[in-house]
């Protein structure tokens, strides 16, 4: 801490000489000073310059990476791969994101964070060296898939309340959103490498899948070490020095000491509050929370599933544009678009920018609905399909990033882990369902498909709409007070 004071001293005394007697000194004015100012400034070591959530963030960038590569192979994008798709084999990585967002969602209120990025990122390394070993053997595929799986779900729950609660009011949509771009930048990378596979390459896909992996995993390791607790969870173990010396550490480069210390009693009002309440009581104040989450969330899995994969395939290849341009671009725009959702949450606000994605994810699933009704023999109409497939997905990608920012601060704290879990599982679930009804998709099946999941998205925006609060720049504690009301029209 280094304390400047700027002041301007007094004039010296002056003491006047002469040599005639009698003779009375000059006359002078005398200017007092002007008043003591003292600016108090909090300049941190230089290691801090870069924020804490640079480095949780790129690391939890990289490693939701991977975990997106993996599911974009359990969706469709495993056209090239040395086993054989199976039901199985699909739906084996979200059972394992189940058991991981269970796990996590029990005993995160017990454990350092670091404990549980550590574990996920060792899990979806070794899921990554399985690939790489040993990518013909299917019981190991199987198995890796399990692995994987689970990781991404102990790092989605943690991930998500961790950096909610390490981020300031003003910056706290950004960095949840990095949840969903990463996941999107991991499904981009292997869309295209999977699209773009030669089988005169060195490697297989899957080989190189894991190579992507390791290398993912272990700079994302490396980073965690720069990760810092989060002030909440060491005041809910009463070391309220360590919790000071972080939430310094998250401050700002230079801070004040008054808005360091108005934010650290904002955190401890946050804390006092949850642990004045029982379990029961903030169970209660979850319920509509809950239900308002269930439905926003679980509409995730229906922005990127298998029927969606086959349809963009299949028109592609009916549209003899074979694989090259339009997969490429299917792959990148809703990476793409999760960045620019992610600028405008804390701008625009989580509740326009998500009702925006939504409302253009409904009109084109129904219009894809509409032209599949007719059958796929039309090149003209599969070419359509082709170009929807692609802007849905971009609108996707505007959507999800939201759904991340309003798990983290739609519940009270003592049963926030566990409710996050919950959902997480309720959206693997659905995507679980949707994988055993639709491996062999007909034509009649896609038709029905996208006009029922396009009933969905019109009716959950409807209700959206009129349930959701908008929540940029509130604290942890006003956002969640907004959750619990029945209805909030305001998007602002």
């Amino acid at each position: 801490m280094t304390i400047v004071v700027a002041t301007t001293a007094a004039p010296p005394n002056t003491i006047y000489v002469t040599t005639e007697k009698g003779q009375v000194p000059p006359q002078t004015n005398y200017i007092p000073p002007p008043q003591v100012t003292y600016v108090e400034v909090n300049q941190r070591p230089r290691r801090y310059a870069f924020k804490q959530q640079t480095h949780s963030g790129a690391a939890g960038t990289m490693l939701f990476t991977y975990a997106g590569m993996d599911m974009a192979m359990c969706l469709g994008w495993n056209l090239n791969a040395d086993v054989s798709s199976t039901r199985e084999l699909d739906y084996s990585f979200f059972i394992g994101i189940i058991i991981g967002a269970l796990v996590a969602g029990l005993s995160v209120s017990y454990l350092q964070k670091w404990i549980f990025y550590n574990l996920a990122g060792v899990m979806l390394m070794i899921d990554a060296i399985i690939c790489v070993a040993n990518p013909t053997e299917y019981a190991s595929m199987v198995a890796a898939r399990y692995v994987g799986g689970a990781g991404l779900g102990l790092l989605t729950v943690v991930f998500i309340i961790h950096i909610t609660e390490a981020s300031t009011s003003n910056e706290r949509g950004r960095w949840c959103g990095v949840e969903q771009s990463g996941l999107a930048l991991g499904i981009a990378i292997q869309v295209i490498l999977d699209s773009q596979y030669s089988s005169y390459d060195a490697l297989t896909v899957t080989q190189a899948h894991g190579i992507f992996g390791i290398v993912f995993t272990v700079f994302a390791t490396s980073l965690l070490a720069f990760s810092i607790e989060s002030p909440i969870f060491l005041l809910r173990k009463n070391k309220e020095d360590k919790a000071k010396l972080c939430q310094w550490q998250l401050m700002p480069p230079v801070t004040s000491t008054a808005a360091f210390e108005e934010a650290f009693a904002e955190v401890k009002r946050y804390v006092e509050e949850g642990n004045s309440q029982s379990i029961g009581v903030q169970l209660s104040k979850s319920v509509m929370p809950f239900i308002k989450l269930l439905l926003c969330r679980c509409l995730v899995a229906f922005t990127f599933s298998l029927p969606l994969s086959q349809a963009m395939l299949i028109s592609t290849i009916v549209s003899e544009t074979y694989l090259n341009w339009t997969v490429v671009v299917f792959g990148l725009l809703r990476w793409i678009a999760s960045y620019f959702a992610i600028s405008l949450v804390d701008t625009l606000g989580r509740k326009l920018t998500s009702v925006l994605g939504l409302v253009c994810m409904a009109g084109l699933m129904l219009a894809m609905a509409g032209i599949l009704s007719d059958g796929m023999s039309s090149l003209y109409y599969m070419y359509q399909i082709c170009r929807i497939s692609m802007a849905f997905q971009f609108f996707a990608g505007i959507y999800a990033p939201c759904t991340s920012v309003y798990l983290g601060e739609a519940f009270p704290m003592r049963v926030k882990g566990f409710l996050i879990g919950l959902i997480v599982c309720i959206e693997q679930l659905i995507h679980i369902i949707v994988i055993v009804t639709t491996v062999n998709l007909s034509i009649d099946m896609f038709y029905q498909y996208f006009l029922a999941v396009g009933i969905i998205l019109v009716v959950s925006l409807l209700i959206l709409a009129v349930l959701m609060p908008e929540t940029k720049k509130l604290t942890l504690r006003q956002a969640g007070e907004r959750f619990q009301r029945v209805h909030d029209i305001k998007s602002y």
